[in-house]
């Protein structure tokens, strides 16, 4: 009897569901007028209004509590403590109290608009007027409002519980627009490689093409670990897509995160709205293979291509690469994502590469395994692009860390078989995946490398000027790291020559034997027309 009834408990626990998976479940609920890529911001929107009116009503608690009632609606006594004034209608408990009423949508809109103008750090962050425009069912517009209001936002600081549930939503969006769609969400494990290796401490950050700005969030989290000042890093960034810039600002502001993205959302290459920045770290994940991102005599002159051939227009990756190298400050670091074809391109791609490994910009190169992203199965590639690698000290985390001098070598390294499954069939990189590969990178950079580092086949590879050179500049890390194991020696661009010159002779002996086959027919007195 006992057993039977803690099974029950145990089937029980195991139906309960995660804050996350009964927001998603209230969401799907939308489903008919509203497609997913839509009600995103439904939701995301109703959890920032009830995220900042928490806030509000605990700094208005605050100030009753020290006797200063005469100053509950004067804005700046809540800026002053990061938080976001709300008039009347725009608290979540005015909303509850309307949830069914068949006007809920537009006291919604009226509450967004009204946040927006009493802070302008808002400005055009919010929907506008968005939940008018979609005619919502009231009923399940007020079952969202409902499950939303279950959610303490403030419970768990340590657990950032919007935080937790905002990166659950942008992946889950992610994954339900498919392929093609939800470029935003660039998976947290590899965001969190990024910051660790490059170590955004203090400076200028910037990303140009920042998406919901999770590098920005992850750079700061990599700051309080390290028992870092947040007040020492600016945020810069830019977005082309508007309603991804607007959740961008929904997202940094949730978390209190103060950011310059320019004016509006707008495209890096023709509107650079940070023209004259110069960045100590990058951060990004530029789209891949963009095609005909510009026109034949767009850009051509453009400065930031200076000392390059100029990036072709079938392809922008060469573009990306080339703007954020201009970006970066005299001691400059970019640690970014591209799709793995650009890592031995020809005609104009090789011959930018070839000159910005003889300028000494490209550090390191790091294969990821497939099947991290929701919109692709491919394999990337994170590049590291540093701009002064010369010997030097550089204090970091209360330490001094002295570089040494890594004229024109390259690290190569090779994550493929790292990383644990999760969702069935994606992969994520595990905590101790990321400080491997982040603590091999700084052990090869600093000056006690040759007791700390060492080329270990099948997982990185520090390759001199010499070697890239004769490798015909070639940044594919299996043409330098040792594969003992896997059949991985392999030139590529001979392979697929070969294969090329193999196919042509079939196709050239598949035509001999159709016209062959023809004559005998034709012989016969049979005509055969070939479709």
């Amino acid at each position: 009897m006992v057993n039977k009834v803690m099974g029950k408990q145990v089937k029980k626990a195991k139906k309960q569901k995660s804050m996350e998976e009964v927001l998603w479940d209230s969401a799907n609920k939308l489903r008919g007028k509203v497609e997913s890529s839509e009600y995103k911001h439904v939701v995301l929107g109703l959890i920032f209004l009830k995220f900042a009116s928490d806030k509000f009503e605990k700094r208005r608690q605050e100030l009753i509590a020290d006797g200063k009632e005469q100053y509950l609606d004067m804005v700046e006594f809540y800026t002053m403590e990061n938080v976001f004034y709300l008039p009347k209608t725009s608290r979540w408990n005015y909303l509850k109290e309307n949830a069914k009423q068949d006007d809920i949508a537009l006291k919604i809109d009226t509450a967004l608009a009204a946040v927006e103008k009493n802070n302008p750090a808002l400005k055009g962050a919010l929907p506008d007027n968005y939940y008018s425009r979609l005619d919502l069912d009231v009923s399940k517009l007020a079952s969202l409002l409902d499950t939303i209001n279950n959610i303490d936002t403030l419970k768990d600081k340590q657990q950032d519980v919007v935080g937790r549930v905002y990166e659950y939503f942008l992946r889950k969006f992610a994954l339900a627009e498919g392929k093609g769609k939800g470029e935003f969400y660039t998976p947290k494990s590899i965001v969190n490689l990024i910051a660790e290796m490059i170590e955004p401490f203090k400076g200028k950050i910037y990303d140009p093409c920042c998406g919901t700005g999770g590098m920005f969030v992850q750079s700061m989290k990599f700051i309080e670990s390290h028992h870092g000042n947040k007040k020492n890093i600016a945020i810069y960034g830019q977005e082309f897509t508007s309603t991804t810039y607007k959740l961008a600002k929904m997202n940094l502001a949730i978390r209190g995160i103060s950011a310059n993205l320019g004016n509006v959302a707008e495209n890096t290459f023709f509107r650079d709205q940070h023209k004259d920045l110069k960045a100590d770290y990058i951060l990004a994940n530029p789209p891949f293979n963009q095609k005909q991102w510009r026109a034949k005599n767009e850009l051509s002159d453009d400065s930031r291509w200076s000392g390059y051939d100029i990036p072709p227009t079938g392809n922008a990756n060469y573009g990306w690469i080339l703007h954020m190298a201009s970006k970066l400050s005299e001691n400059g670091v970019a640690g970014f994502l591209l799709a793995n074809g650009a890592l031995s391109g020809g005609n104009t791609e090789y011959n930018i590469r070839k000159k910005m490994i003889e300028n000494n910009l490209v550090e390191a190169i790091l294969i990821l395994p497939q099947n991290m992203f929701y919109t692709t199965n491919i394999s990337v590639t994170v590049w590291i692009l540093n701009k002064n690698k010369k010997a030097r000290n550089v204090e970091y985390d209360g330490v001094i860390k002295k570089y040494r001098d890594r004229e024109r070598e390259i690290l190569f390294m090779d994550a493929r078989e790292m990383g644990s499954p999760f969702d069935k069939k994606y992969i994520q990189l595990m905590n101790e995946d990321i400080q491997k590969i982040a603590t091999t990178y700084h052990n090869w950079q600093t000056t006690d490398y040759k007791g700390t580092y060492k080329d270990i086949p099948e997982y990185c590879y520090s390759a001199s000027f010499q070697e890239v050179e004769k490798k015909d500049f070639s940044l594919v890390p299996s043409q330098y790291i040792e594969f003992v194991n896997r059949d991985e020696n392999i030139n590529f661009d001979e392979k697929m020559k070969s294969l090329q010159a193999d196919f042509s002779k079939l196709l050239k002996e598949d035509a001999k034997s159709k016209q062959d086959l023809l004559k005998v027919f034709a012989k016969l007195g049979y005509e055969i027309e070939l479709q």
